[in-house]
C-alpha cells in the first residue's frame, strides 16, 4: 500500500492520503486527551508521543504534532546554546590506510561533502562514511536524520551514491549502509 504524504499550511500537521476512503461519515476530530476509544487509528496515532489532534476526512486524515515549531523557534529567538557542554565533536574515523587506499579514500570523502551530502541534507538528512574496503572494493556509510530507517535510503545508496562514486572513482565496486 502506498500513503501519499503532504505538507499543510501549519508546519505541524501533514496530510496522509491512502488511496482510499477514510471517514465514510463525515469529517471527525480527535483532540489529545479526549475520548477516541472508537476510532482504533486515533488511539494507535495518540500513542506516539507528541500527538496533539488527528483529524479524519473523507479521503485523507492529518494528523497534529505538539508546537515542535514554536519550541525551536523560541530556542534560536532567545540565542540559547544548542549544548549546555562542550559537544563531543564526530572526530572522522581515520583508520590506518597505506597511501594509494588513503587517497581513494580522501576522493570519497570528498564526493560525499561536495556532491551527495548537499542533496541529502535538501531531504532532512546526512550520510557519513564510514569506512572503505579496497580488497572488496566496499564503501560503507551511515545514514543519518530523515534518511536513518527511511525505506528509500536503500534505493538512494545504491541508484544514487553508489553509481555517483563508481563513476568517479574506479576502485569503488559496491556501496553498503551500516548502522
Amino acid at each position: 500500500m502506498f500513503i501519499q504524504t503532504e505538507s499543510t499550511p501549519n508546519p505541524e500537521t501533514l496530510k496522509f492520503i491512502p488511496g482510499e476512503p477514510v471517514s465514510t461519515t463525515g469529517p471527525r476530530e480527535f483532540r489529545e486527551g479526549q475520548d477516541c476509544s472508537e476510532a482504533p487509528l486515533a488511539v494507535a496515532l495518540f500513542a506516539i508521543d507528541g500527538i496533539s489532534r488527528v483529524f479524519f476526512g473523507a479521503d485523507f486524515l492529518t494528523v497534529t504534532k505538539a508546537p515542535i515549531l514554536a519550541a525551536i523557534m523560541d530556542h534560536f529567538s532567545t540565542a540559547q546554546p544548542l549544548y549546555l557542554n562542550n559537544p563531543v565533536v564526530e572526530a572522522a574515523l581515520k583508520e590506518d590506510y597505506d597511501p594509494e587506499t588513503a587517497q581513494i579514500v580522501e576522493e570519497i570523502r570528498s564526493l560525499l561533502d561536495t556532491r551527495i551530502r548537499p542533496a541529502v541534507a535538501q531531504d532532512g538528512g546526512d550520510i557519513v562514511f564510514d569506512r572503505f574496503d579496497p580488497e572488496a572494493g566496499v564503501v560503507y556509510l551511515h545514514m543519518r536524520g530523515a534518511c536513518a530507517g527511511c525505506p528509500s535510503s536503500s534505493a538512494t545508496l545504491k541508484s544514487g551514491v553508489e553509481n555517483m562514486l563508481r563513476h568517479y572513482v574506479p576502485e569503488v565496486n559496491r556501496v553498503e549502509q551500516t548502522l
